[in-house]
């Protein structure tokens, strides 16, 4: 494939790869968010129906679905070798969930480690 295709596409795809991140990241927050109004576990039938009535897993499990479908698209119309790498992009994402979100310490040790697994993909897709 020629570098002009390759560049063409790419541009496509970034804003789908960024979209599909952004859901999976939050599929990921909702689930964790999910899990802290559960309470403590338990063997019990109670606990179990209480979790039946959780409505962060229903949001996730919708988060995850839209990320699931536009990965799904992504598959079917992008070489899987330059799709694949963009998918770190969600690295970014969970950091800043964990910031923001958790209010969690991300060091900066932790954000160079995002930032080489990224420069790796990026490497990874250019010819």
């Amino acid at each position: 494939m020629c570098n002009s295709k390759i560049f063409s596409l790419m541009w496509k795809l970034i804003p789908l790869a960024i979209v599909q991140s952004a859901f999976l990241c939050g599929g990921q927050v909702l689930l964790k968010l999910g899990l802290l109004k559960s309470g403590p576990f338990s063997w019990s039938w109670a606990w179990f129906r209480s979790q039946l009535t959780n409505w962060w897993y229903l949001l996730c499990g919708i988060s995850f679905g839209v990320a699931t479908v536009l990965w799904l698209y992504i598959l079917k119309h992008y070489p899987f070798s330059i799709a694949y790498p963009l998918s770190c992009i969600s690295y970014i994402f969970g950091a800043l969930a964990a910031m923001m979100i958790f209010h969690e310490h991300i060091s900066l040790l932790q954000w160079v480690g995002i930032l080489l697994i990224m420069a790796g993909c990026a490497l990874l897709v250019r010819q």
